[in-house]
């Protein structure tokens, strides 16, 4: 009767457990979490289940030197806590963080107890943010934009008017070059001697063209022909 009753009983748990797993859906858990220094932190790991209370337990995996650690419970002290909220058929556990620290890093899942599986975790990220190497007001950031605006235009204009002086110089250095060949194209000639030949191709347009004697004709009129 012992034995008979023993099986019964181990049956009887065997089903529960049965009808309980089958009872319990996980639901996708926030996949990343990033969080500043000493600032508050909430996890969640939910579920769909008709069971009434479900035994979880937080676990954490931790990465040290691109090498995942195996998981380790989560110790609760006073900056870090646990809760559960129950809502019809839904099942949460949170994981409250009152300051998060550097050393907080990790992926956080949960494990149910009655059943061999865990949730798909959190993976909380604790940063630093970078510190201010020169702490300036909005004030003297405007100042600082003004005075670089300035500087900027400076450095547009000035090789500008730079490059329109160089420019105005060399016209006029043509044009003082082109004046000064003018007057030497001039320079050295005798007045004397373009008036005389002036007058001799004056003269010689009113004789008519030059003519080439190769005998002495004699004729009855006499003509003189000017030498050209």
């Amino acid at each position: 009767m012992g034995t008979i009753t023993n099986l019964l009983l181990c049956s009887f748990v065997v089903v529960v457990a049965v009808v309980a797993v089958a009872e319990v859906d996980l639901m996708p858990d926030r996949p990343f979490l990033r969080v500043e220094l000493n600032e508050q932190a909430t996890l969640e790991c939910c579920c769909s289940t008709r069971v009434e209370s479900l035994q979880l337990q937080w676990v954490k995996r931790a990465l040290a030197h691109n090498v995942t650690l195996d998981p380790e419970n989560v110790t609760f002290t006073d900056r870090v806590k646990r809760d559960e909220r129950k809502e019809s058929d839904q099942f949460c556990g949170i994981l409250r963080f009152k300051s998060v620290e550097l050393r907080d890093s990790g992926l956080y899942q949960c494990m149910l107890l009655n059943r061999n599986s865990m949730t798909h975790g959190t993976y909380l990220q604790v940063y630093k943010p970078l510190e201010k190497t020169i702490n300036l007001s909005e004030k003297t950031k405007n100042k600082i934009l003004a005075a670089e605006g300035i500087l900027l235009l400076l450095c547009v204009l000035l090789p500008a008017t730079t490059l329109l002086c160089q420019s105005k110089k060399l016209n006029d250095l043509e044009r003082k070059k082109g004046q000064k060949e003018e007057e030497n194209i001039y320079q050295g000639l005798n007045l004397d001697d373009c008036s005389a030949a002036y007058d001799q191709i004056e003269r010689s347009q009113a004789h008519g063209p030059y003519q080439d004697v190769c005998n002495v004709i004699e004729e009855e009129e006499e003509i003189q022909l000017e030498k050209p």
